[in-house]
């Protein structure tokens, strides 16, 4: 695990994304609430919040970090094509990008299991770091980099 113990406590925050692609019906199923399973963006919501608090177990050598702020939203953003977003935040001695990205990621395989009833073929095709902010580097953005 880095050693962490002389830096400052700043203000980081971190967001990320998933990309998660469906058949028409499956996206109509999720829109409608028709899974029979319940509500399935407010499970992958809950997830998501509840993954990114438990990084630390997830993720080896990940510090454990006092998350302020989690928050995980979904788009529509073609058809079948469903974006999530995830958000963290944190006054700390290291960044939330983990965070964030464990959000996604979890949120994305829960409208998968949500949703493999009707579709075995969901795809989630990207989780990547958008933007972070704090810390000695400062703020990086995805698209200021050239990353896809």
């Amino acid at each position: 695990m880095v050693d962490v113990s002389a830096k400052p406590a700043t203000a980081r925050s971190a967001r990320a994304r998933a990309l998660v692609r469906m058949a028409p019906a499956t996206e109509t199923a999720l829109r409608a609430a028709t899974l029979g399973k319940g509500d399935a963006f407010a499970t992958a919501q809950i997830a998501g919040i509840m993954a990114a608090k438990n990084t630390a177990a997830l993720i080896p050598l990940a510090h454990s970090l006092p998350l302020g702020h989690v928050d995980v939203t979904f788009a529509w953003t073609g058809p079948g094509e469903l974006q999530i977003d995830a958000s963290a935040a944190t006054s700390a001695q290291t960044g939330v990008e983990m965070e964030a990205m464990v959000a996604a990621s979890i949120a994305a395989l829960t409208i998968y299991d949500m949703a493999k009833a009707l579709e075995k073929g969901i795809a989630i095709e990207s989780v990547r770091l958008l933007e972070k902010d704090g810390g000695k580097s400062g703020r990086w953005r995805a698209d200021e980099r050239g990353a896809r």
